[in-house]
């Protein structure tokens, strides 16, 4: 059976692996939730084991919903009686989407009037509205005018673990909270020995999640109590009683085990006081220490090794403040070198504010807000070389700056026109420099400029030795001219090896930056992967394309991170859909749209074989964007091969095209044959190369080819 498990936004994929962990035959994240597939039995252990969730909604129908009069057609034909008593208390909560119905408290309405419609019309007695603890939680969701029609299993929202007496302005909800524990690793320092601390703990939320986490005590024990989260007719009782009987026991060894490394504090004394009132009625009062201190005085607690995990202040109640991000980092650096920390910052400024290198960087939302999930791991990194020094530039280092200096003026009236901020800026001009350098500027070039470096592979008579200096004088004279500190420079270098010339090892420092192309904000992440999230030589094709999908349907075939989607949705595409076999990418993809205001049904992500899901593909599409890769062999789908595909592929995308749709092909194949007799026999097709080539890759033209396909007649 299929079932949909909701979460906050930016929880997606950690809610999909905490699922499969329960032994769930299948998690699939989507945007605010994952489509689960299991037992009922295997739902309801969700709803008492889930740290991540915030419902579980189990359907009971699905009906076409174009008005609301359907609505209630579709809901009052369904058998209530089955389903409820007529003692039971029910409320309804509806989410809609789209032009059919747009209030969703007129939605639950209509809900509610049909069900007491249909148990009057079975004689039965009118249930009882009852909007805070209803027996019954009925959930409608109306998008692409389709309705589903689902019973809460968990009764309400299960972010509530039932211990909060009290709480601060602005108070974490725990399942953010134990997203933030996990992400830092928390419950297996915990078995290895290692502490916890929280600065500025609050009311106590990340602690006492963390406790509890630590002792194994299912997040739903103390919520639901010796009740049943439901009185849904449908709801195993039987197997609920079990499942409790399995966590009581789980817990009484938890909590014999928890060990006494658990720490907080903060500089308000009502603050401490309603943590410690939190932490004795969750039960684990006797494991944490809370204390009055401000971050700046954090003491060294006893334990060698742990990880820091805090929510400093960033909403409109509690104002961010640049300089006490600064503090907190510095305190951290001090107290807790070695330590990991997991810091959920009020957004990616603030976060950089710490002065505290991420290893990873995660985006989350706290309710509406935005926030920056930063892991570092060890806090302190230890200190590079000085780069405020000045290098003198040896003869090869000075050859390559002039000439970048020469491209810089030439590219600079070119760059101020299009507001271009990100491009190539050398791609193995010098041929004895052989590399390709490409220039990030944060936020369309009010931030910070890092540098891109690919370097080539030398031929195998090159010495060792002087490949090496080539790099380094490459490297010198990039820095020279732009001006940046050996930090900001991400270098991808080839090394020999038994294997032939390939790229060594990445940094995985998990730091993003925020760019713009095309008026759309990105993430890329110049350190960690051999791409960097954006491919700069798709923006000529990828700005035609966000200007012609202008209210209308935009598919992304093989979308990787989404920029060419994003770019569509910034630019009024009525809706876009992105595929892809790959579940990282796909979550980049989500928190670029998240990044520029897009999401929701119109938005949609799908982890796939892009061609299997293309054949199987009813809907149709006005614009459709194929870049495939050369080969893959992923385990996960059939071997691919562009050239031996790309027919199959191209008959199936101009299948699913509208009458005057246009599909837009390309791929870096070198060798790459188009089989223009097989193409004919479907499609108008005509070669686009040249104008999908910007000036930073003139000296690289063959970089991609691109063809332009229309349905016949």
């Amino acid at each position: 059976m299929k079932f949909f498990v909701s979460c906050a936004k930016g929880l997606e994929y950690l809610l999909a692996d905490e699922l499969l962990a329960m032994g769930l035959p299948k998690a699939t994240a989507t945007i605010a939730g994952v489509n689960a597939e299991g037992e009922l039995r295997d739902a309801q252990r969700v709803v008492l084991w889930s740290r991540v969730a915030s419902r579980v909604l189990w359907p009971l129908q699905e009906f076409d919903c174009p008005d609301e009069a359907s609505l209630y057609q579709g809901v009052v034909t369904m058998p209530w009686e089955q389903h409820l008593d007529a003692e039971l208390t029910l409320s309804v909560d509806a989410h809609v989407s789209g032009t059919a119905i747009t209030h969703a408290r007129f939605a639950a309405q209509r809900v509610k009037d049909a069900v007491v419609d249909r148990l009057r019309g079975e004689g039965m007695e009118r249930p009882s509205v009852n909007v805070e603890l209803p027996d019954v939680r009925i959930n409608m969701s109306l998008r692409k005018g389709r309705a589903t029609i689902s019973i809460d299993l968990g009764g309400g929202p299960m972010h509530r673990r039932g211990w909060r007496m009290a709480q601060n302005d602005a108070p974490l909800k725990e399942n953010l909270a134990a997203a933030v524990l996990m992400r830092a690793g928390w419950p297996k320092i915990h078995a290895e020995g290692g502490g916890l601390l929280d600065p500025m703990c609050g009311s106590g939320t990340l602690l006492i999640e963390g406790a509890l986490m630590a002792a194994d005590v299912a997040p739903g024990l103390q919520r639901h109590g010796s009740l049943p989260p439901s009185r849904w007719r449908g709801f195993d009782q039987a197997q609920w009683k079990e499942l409790m009987a399995e966590a009581r026991e789980r817990e009484t060894v938890g909590r014999a085990a928890l060990k006494q490394v658990i720490h907080g504090s903060d500089i308000d004394p009502k603050a401490i006081s309603a943590a410690k009132e939190n932490a004795a009625v969750a039960g684990v009062g006797e494991a944490i220490w809370f204390g009055v201190r401000d971050v700046a005085d954090m003491q060294v607690p006893p334990q060698e090794y742990g990880c820091v995990v805090c929510n400093p202040p960033y909403d409109e109640r509690l104002a961010a403040d640049a300089a006490l991000y600064r503090r907190i980092g510095d305190a951290l650096k001090r107290a807790v070198p070695q330590w990991r920390a997991s810091l959920l910052c009020g957004s990616s400024e603030l976060a950089f504010a710490t002065g505290l290198r991420a290893r990873k960087t995660y985006q989350l939302f706290n309710g509406a807000i935005e926030c920056a999930l930063i892991i570092c791991d060890p806090i302190a990194v230890p200190a590079r070389e000085n780069d405020g020094q000045p290098r003198e530039l040896s003869e090869g280092a000075q050859m390559v700056a002039n000439r970048l200096r020469k491209n810089l003026k030439k590219f600079k009236t070119w760059l101020s026109r299009e507001g271009i901020s990100c491009f190539r800026a050398y791609d193995a001009d010098l041929p004895e420099y052989a590399a390709a350098i490409d220039v990030y500027r944060e936020d369309g070039g009010k931030g910070r400029t890092f540098l891109h470096v690919q370097e080539y592979a030398a031929p195998a008579t090159i010495p060792d030795v002087d490949v090496r200096r080539r790099r380094n004088e490459l490297l010198a004279a990039a820095r020279e001219v732009f001006q940046v500190p050996a930090e900001q420079v991400a270098l991808k270098s080839r090394e020999r090896g038994k294997g032939g010339s390939k790229y060594g090892r990445f940094e995985q420092r998990g730091e993003f930056i925020l760019v713009r192309e095309n008026n759309a904000l990105l993430r890329v992440n110049l350190f960690d992967y051999l791409d960097t999230g954006l491919f700069l030589d798709h923006r000529p094709l990828r700005r035609h394309m966000a200007e012609e999908s202008q209210g209308k349907r935009f598919l992304n075939l093989f979308c990787y991170t989404g920029v060419a989607s994003v770019q569509a949705a910034v630019a009024g595409a009525s809706s876009t859909t992105s595929v892809d076999l790959s579940g990282t990418y796909l979550q980049w993809c989500a928190d670029n749209l998240a990044l520029n205001g897009k999401g929701g049904s119109q938005h949609t992500l799908v982890q796939a074989d892009a061609v299997t899901w293309l054949e199987s593909e009813k809907n149709r599409y006005d614009v459709i964007f194929c870049d495939p890769p050369t080969f893959s062999n992923s385990a996960r789908a059939e071997d691919f091969d562009i050239q031996r595909e790309h027919v199959r592929l191209l008959r199936a995308a101009v299948d699913r095209l509208t009458s005057d749709g246009v599909v837009y092909f390309s791929n870096n194949f070198r060798r790459f044959k188009l089989d223009e007799a097989a193409i004919a026999e479907f499609s108008e097709c005509r070669e686009i190369s040249a104008q999908t080539i910007g000036p930073d890759f003139e000296r690289n033209a063959r970089i991609h080819r691109a063809w332009e396909l229309r349905r016949l007649g």
